[in-house]
């Protein structure tokens, strides 16, 4: 289900959220996730039809890097398109509302 985050190279897997921790970020975040993902993986982000449970521990225990990195690159094959047209800022705020999910 999470095939891809693994595949983040180590220059994208250490890189540190700039968001995290600010409270206009995580709103924003959760605004972004409501507009560009929730289709998918549900309001409450547990997945729907074959789209993955962000709260899984194989979500919510990859680095911010590693899924600033996947939301970029995507994973066509398993149905997760690539969000590179999305502003870098806005995917790190995504992450910051993935990141406080459980």
């Amino acid at each position: 289900v999470y095939k891809g985050i693994p595949d983040a190279p180590a220059n994208a897997r250490y890189r540190k959220n700039p968001y995290e921790g600010q409270p206009n970020a995580l709103a924003a975040g959760e605004k972004l996730f409501r507009q560009h993902c929730a289709e998918c993986h549900g309001d409450d982000a547990r997945g729907a039809h074959r789209s993955a449970n962000l709260r899984d521990p194989g979500v919510q225990n990859a680095t911010p890097g590693e899924l600033v990195w996947f939301l970029r690159n995507g994973n066509l094959a398993a149905g997760m398109p690539s969000w590179s047209g999305l502003p870098e800022q806005r995917r790190w705020q995504i992450v910051t509302y993935l990141k406080t999910l459980d």
